[in-house]
């Protein structure tokens, strides 16, 4: 089973039956045990429906963590109304497994494209936005978009991370 079919297959069941369908043995194209995960449902015209994650591994497996996030994502993102059982045949999945955040010391280092970023600021304010995403194709667009997320403002301190993501999708 893939990453992507696995959000699916979650959520389809949680929304059905209110229960967890059983763990899968193993996902297919994935080699790590333990990773933060990000899955993202949108519709089938690409309007986001939901999109949770986890910055690092909090679950023992990857596939724990896939499961509880494709739950969250379509029930718990406050940004929207939790998924209904009408809507499961329009939506497809992708999740993203994300590799280890380093601290940025130079913009040159950021690349929108194949890095996602995570900044913080020293009130505790903090959002992350996942690489390559639709209309954020450079770096002044990706920042702008992540401080704008986090509340925070352009003349605060930050602290900047950035990380590779692999991601798998329908």
């Amino acid at each position: 089973m893939k990453p992507q079919e696995l959000a699916r297959l979650t959520v389809e069941t949680y929304i059905k039956t209110g229960k967890m369908p059983d763990k899968p043995d193993k996902l297919e194209g994935v080699d790590v045990k333990t990773a933060g995960t990000f899955v993202s449902i949108k519709t089938m015209s690409g309007e986001l429906r939901g999109c949770i994650g986890t910055i690092q591994a909090v679950r023992d497996s990857i596939i724990d963590e896939i499961m509880n996030n494709a739950v969250s994502s379509a029930h718990y993102d406050p940004r929207f109304s939790p998924i209904k059982q009408d809507e499961l045949p329009n939506l497809k999945y992708s999740v993203d497994i994300l590799h280890e955040p380093e601290k940025v010391t130079d913009f040159r280092q950021l690349d929108p494209k194949n890095y996602g970023i995570i900044i913080s600021s020293e009130t505790g304010k903090k959002a992350l936005l996942l690489p390559d995403l639709e209309g954020l194709d450079t770096v002044e667009k990706q920042l702008t978009a992540c401080m704008r997320k986090a509340g925070i403002q352009v003349n605060e301190a930050v602290t900047i991370q950035r990380f590779r993501a692999e991601r798998f999708s329908e």
